[in-house]
């Protein structure tokens, strides 16, 4: 069974939107940002120390399906769930609803366990892979 997880209402903002009136579509990036850093805290970890710890973590990869637009002050909520147990990289999937529970756009990005240093792929460190484990069977 997959544990899956729900950020926090984002409250779209009028300099989000473009000249259509509807969210920029690189502001979604930064919603699925605020899920995952939202989705760590409730597991406990911290992003800063995982950096303290020279644990990285850059996007390697981003996809996102647009179905309806987002618009200036929709509530927006990111469901957000770990592929799997992560090796060298996370892979997420997403679901971004608006507070009408309509469904604004579906996403997956990967993340690289990275090395702050060296600035090289490393394995996930074993405490973490612990933790994310419990959210994946």
């Amino acid at each position: 069974m997959q544990i899956h997880f729900q950020s926090t209402s984002i409250i779209v903002r009028y300099g989000e939107t473009d000249q259509m009136g509807v969210v920029h579509h690189s502001n979604y990036l930064r919603y699925l940002e605020v899920a995952r850093l939202e989705w760590l805290t409730q597991l406990g970890i911290s992003y800063n120390t995982m950096e303290e710890e020279g644990v990285m973590m850059p996007v390697i990869s981003a996809h996102i399906d647009y179905k309806l637009p987002a618009k200036f002050e929709d509530a927006l909520v990111v469901h957000i769930h770990l592929r799997a147990v992560p090796l060298v990289k996370m892979i997420f999937d997403y679901e971004i609803t608006n507070q009408n529970n309509e469904l604004v756009c579906n996403a997956s990005t990967s993340l690289a366990f990275m090395h702050s240093a060296s600035r090289r792929p490393i394995r996930c460190p074993e405490t973490f892979k612990n933790v994310f484990a419990k959210v994946v069977e």
